[in-house]
C-alpha cells in the first residue's frame, strides 16, 4: 500500500470509500509549505479546479489514505491523472503522531480563477466530513466563488 494524501473531495471517507473501496483512511494531518488555490478554469466544467502551490507560510488539511495496487488506476483516472489534467507529486504529511510521507495531485495548469459555488461547497462539506477544525472549514466556505445561476 501508499500513501495518499486528499486536500478536495476525497477528504471525505464516505466519497474515498466509494471510488476506492480497497483504500482505508490511515489519518488525517496537516501539509505544511502548501496552500490550497484554483486554477484551470478553462478545464473544469464548472469553473476552477482545486489544487495546491508552495507556500511557506500556509497549511493544508488532509486525510491520508491506504491506497491498494488495485485503486491506483481508478484513483488516478478520477483524479484526470490518467489524462495529464494532475499530476502526482510527494508531500510530507505531518499527523498528531507522526510525519508521513505521501503523494498528492497537483493540477497542471496556471493557478487564477474562481471555483463554482457549489464545488467549493462540496470541498467544505468533504473537510468537514474529515473532521478538519471549524476555522478551516468555514475559511473554505468564505472563499470568493462563482455563483451557480
Amino acid at each position: 500500500m501508499t500513501l495518499y494524501a486528499a486536500y478536495g473531495t476525497n477528504l471525505d471517507p464516505a466519497t474515498m470509500g466509494a471510488r476506492c473501496p480497497h483504500s482505508p483512511l490511515h489519518t488525517t494531518g496537516w501539509l505544511t509549505g502548501w496552500r490550497l488555490t484554483f486554477g484551470g478554469e478553462e478545464h473544469g466544467w464548472d469553473g476552477a479546479l482545486a489544487t495546491l502551490v508552495q507556500d511557506p507560510t500556509a497549511a493544508v488539511f488532509v486525510a491520508v489514505y491506504d491506497v491498494a495496487p488495485h485503486d491506483e488506476p481508478r484513483l488516478d483516472q478520477w483524479e484526470a491523472a490518467d489524462t495529464g489534467l494532475y499530476r502526482r507529486t510527494k508531500v510530507r504529511v505531518n499527523s498528531m503522531t507522526e510525519d508521513l510521507v505521501c503523494w498528492t495531485y497537483v493540477l497542471d495548469a496556471y493557478e487564477g480563477g474562481l471555483p463554482s459555488a457549489h464545488y467549493l461547497g462540496s470541498l467544505a462539506n468533504a473537510a468537514e466530513a474529515a473532521s478538519a477544525p471549524a476555522d478551516y472549514v468555514a475559511a473554505l466556505r468564505a472563499r470568493p466563488c462563482r455563483s451557480n445561476g
